[in-house]
């Protein structure tokens, strides 16, 4: 079950870029192909025993099996890719190269599926790469010279931190199983003979795969590679792909090396450094940014490293904080990222300072960003205000010396910073001034486009509500 739900929608990638079908009935094969593939997550999620593939050496086998974990990241793939699939139905209708991007979607979504699915470090890396092989081709969709340029610097980027990462496997591996569980495979004697080596190899690891979470030196990808992609794929990367970091993080420190390999150390500390400078940085970047997408994802970059604040902390609360966050962060976002795409759709306005009166021609897609936003910055009862309060609550309890102070005094100026950069777009959308003479045709684009956001915008609250539940 498991190796059919890792196959079918890459066989389906292949299947899509070869005929060519009538429109309408292409669009109605993707849904097909989309909802077969979210029937067959769910059976695995409820039944997939696990599979060895088979052995590339007699000690490193090609692995899958599904723990809670890889069923929350199976849940928001399937969500995302679902939901964003659906609005680029209508997205890509003039498009001449639509089966291309779907067969690269189908691909790519494959591709994350087996990373939630991988049961050891190495199978799990192989399907990092092989996430970042699938997906790239999205950004490059529109064959511009701009896009080419972001497509490989994201190419460059995400392979390599994979390289760094691949360090940390190789180092981690030697000394233990490779097999995942929780609190690590590496034994007590391992730690006390190797220490400083494994410590040194996991931080070389979290920055490595940090870099698809965009987390800094190795963030720069990030806001040159969303700003050109289609919306729904800069959903995609935005809400999701750039969470296979998170994931790869989160196996390596908390099912590998073990927090208590970290805790306490120099590794601690400068990750903790990292994150919140990348939330600082991000936020920054993000209020003095005019292009609506880019602005965007400069928030993603400072966004994620709330993730990684959470996963630093190296405890289960911790953890939980960072899932949550995760989780509201993959809604709120895609959210966003496809209502940028309806302006662009529909109106052509790619700059923030062109939405003035917007509102009154799309009240239904700048709603769902303004919900989105009151997420994004915290304000209860959205996720957001959910995970930030755990993570800043546990931080108070938790973390080392003066980060217990310095992360939730962060998280408050980020909050404050993200409020400034996306308020100021709504207040325009809907109050432009009486002085102002705009249109008030209606401009708001089909069901394909706006039940998506909406219902984006209904997890982002169920999240918030439910999140206990949910952990």
């Amino acid at each position: 079950m498991l190796l059919i739900t890792i196959l079918f929608p890459i066989l389906v990638g292949v299947g899509v870029s070869l005929p060519k079908l009538e429109r309408r009935t292409r669009n109605l094969c993707y849904a097909a192909a989309l909802l077969l593939t979210d029937a067959l997550g769910v059976l695995s999620a409820l039944s997939g025993a696990p599979l060895t593939l088979f052995r590339l050496t007699e000690s490193i086998p090609l692995s899958f099996a599904l723990d809670s974990l890889g069923r929350f990241f199976l849940v928001l793939v399937l969500t995302l890719y679902t939901l964003a699939g659906v609005y680029a139905f209508e997205y890509l209708e003039f498009d001449e190269r639509e089966n291309v991007f779907f067969a690269f979607w189908f691909a790519s979504m494959g591709a994350m599926l087996a990373a939630c699915m991988a049961s050891n470090l190495v199978s799990l890396y192989l399907c990092f790469e092989l996430a970042t092989l699938t997906s790239m081709p999205l950004v490059l969709h529109e064959r511009t010279k701009e896009s080419v340029n972001a497509a490989l610097k994201y190419l460059f980027y995400s392979i390599g931190g994979a390289l760094l990462g691949l360090f940390a496997v190789i180092t981690l591996c030697l000394y233990g199983s490779g097999d995942f569980a929780y609190d690590g495979f590496l034994s007590a004697t391992a730690i006390a003979e190797h220490g400083d080596l494994l410590r040194a190899a996991a931080f070389v690891g979290v920055v490595g795969f940090g870099a698809k979470a965009g987390m800094y030196p190795l963030h720069g990808w990030l806001p040159t590679a969303h700003p050109v992609a289609p919306a729904p794929a800069s959903a995609l990367l935005s809400g999701l792909i750039a969470k296979a970091g998170v994931l790869a993080v989160t196996r390596l420190v908390y099912f590998s090396a073990g927090p208590d390999l970290l805790r306490g150390s120099w590794a601690q500390a400068a990750w903790m450094v990292l994150a919140l400078l990348t939330v600082f940085m991000g936020s920054m970047m993000a209020w003095k940014e005019k292009v609506l997408k880019k602005r965007l994802a400069y928030s993603t970059v400072s966004q994620l490293s709330y993730i990684m604040l959470g996963l630093s902390l190296l405890c289960g609360d911790g953890l939980h904080g960072a899932l949550l966050h995760a989780a509201g962060h993959a809604c709120a976002k895609g959210a966003l990222f496809l209502c940028a795409g309806v302006v662009i759709h529909k109106l052509g306005f790619h700059r923030a300072d062109e939405l003035r009166g917007v509102g009154r021609r799309m009240p239904v897609t700048m709603w769902c960003f303004t919900l989105s936003s009151l997420s994004l910055v915290g304000i209860p009862p959205f996720a957001g205000f959910t995970s930030k309060w755990q993570i800043a609550s546990t931080a108070l309890r938790e973390a080392p010396g003066a980060f217990g102070v310095l992360i939730p005094v962060i998280l408050l100026v980020s909050a404050l910073l993200t409020a400034g950069y996306l308020f100021p777009v709504v207040v325009a959308a809907f109050f432009p001034g009486k002085d102002e003479t705009l249109s008030a045709e209606n401009a708001e684009p089909s069901p394909l486009m706006t039940v998506p956001m909406l219902l984006l915008c209904a997890l982002a609250l169920a999240v918030g509500v439910f999140g206990n539940l949910l952990i």
